[in-house]
């Protein structure tokens, strides 16, 4: 990307733009959509961009807001951005996980070797379709010119950089602290995570549990340090803790000592964080509140395969 010119509309062209798209599925529509940029881009092949895409599907979700689908890949033959947009007035089923139709698709090509590109840019399609009606407003526009004119007026840019809430889970799995053990225990299973944020009524961070620290209360550390576990065979320290899992709190065993970052310190940072501290997951927080995590598996997979 030219760092000098980072509107999103400079990398959108009116002849990559398609109103109406006649795909009902989400597979037609690349296909679609990747029909247009081979037409317009000396080097690029059909069968070629539509494979690449949907193998990179496979690996990530591609509807990232309600109604909107932004479906990419990488490639050695592409030395910047490219672009093709889609839009459907009835909806186009990408078996999201919402089940709602995407009524806007945004094809986006990259460069394999920037594997931040197209996050940043996902980053800023968030931030133009915050408004829930934006993108029921874009699919209602009659012609290509109508849609890069939207863009075009509202002056939207692509950051120059990925920060922490660019590559963060924004709706985390979290529990409260006056919460109880049991539910503690019961969200643990039936998410299948290994970390939780607990947060107060106000929703400010107040700190994190593991399936370690339950393993921890379970049994006091002077257990730990016993060489002949004989006594506890029938794991009765586990069952002492069980019988009162209704009552305790989880403000009782929770650590308060955590890996937080400010939403918007470089993403970059929290590679080093995680090389060097090695949590499985990094807290994002606004002004000791509560943004999102970011853990270690779906970083790496954002940035190097999906």
């Amino acid at each position: 990307m030219n760092k000098s010119d980072p509107h999103f509309y400079n990398f959108l062209a009116e002849g990559n733009i398609i109103c109406e798209l006649n795909a009902k599925t989400g597979e037609e529509a690349i296909a679609e959509l990747a029909g247009r940029l081979a037409t317009n881009n000396a080097g690029l092949d059909t069968k070629q961009v539509i494979d690449a895409v949907i193998e990179r599907e496979k690996i990530l979700p591609t509807v990232v807001a309600p109604g909107l689908a932004v479906p990419h890949a990488r490639f050695d033959n592409v030395n910047k951005l490219i672009v093709a947009l889609g839009t459907s007035r009835q909806g186009i089923d990408f078996k999201a996980k919402d089940q709602q139709p995407v009524y806007v698709t945004i094809l986006i090509l990259t460069p394999k070797d920037d594997p931040g590109l197209h996050l940043q840019v996902l980053a800023a399609l968030a931030r133009d379709f915050k408004a829930s009606d934006t993108v029921r407003k874009i699919a209602a526009l009659e012609t290509p010119g109508d849609v890069l004119r939207h863009f075009t007026s509202n002056d939207l840019e692509i950051p120059d950089h990925l920060r922490a809430k660019d590559v963060m889970n924004c709706y985390p799995t979290t529990l409260l602290e006056a919460d109880t053990l049991h539910e503690a225990i019961e969200t643990f299973a039936t998410n299948r995570i290994l970390d939780i944020p607990i947060v107060d009524d106000d929703g400010d961070l107040r700190g994190a549990i593991s399936l370690e620290d339950i393993l921890k209360f379970s049994l006091p550390e002077h257990i730990l340090w016993m060489d002949d576990l004989s006594p506890i065979l029938h794991f009765q320290p586990f069952a002492e803790m069980l019988r009162d899992d209704h009552e305790t709190k989880i403000a009782d065993f929770m650590r308060e000592q955590i890996i937080s970052v400010d939403e918007n310190i470089p993403a970059i940072q929290l590679a080093k964080i995680f090389l060097m501290e090695k949590p499985r997951q990094i807290i994002v927080t606004q002004k000791g509140k509560l943004s999102g995590v970011v853990n270690i598996h779906s970083f790496i997979t954002k940035l190097f395969w999906a």
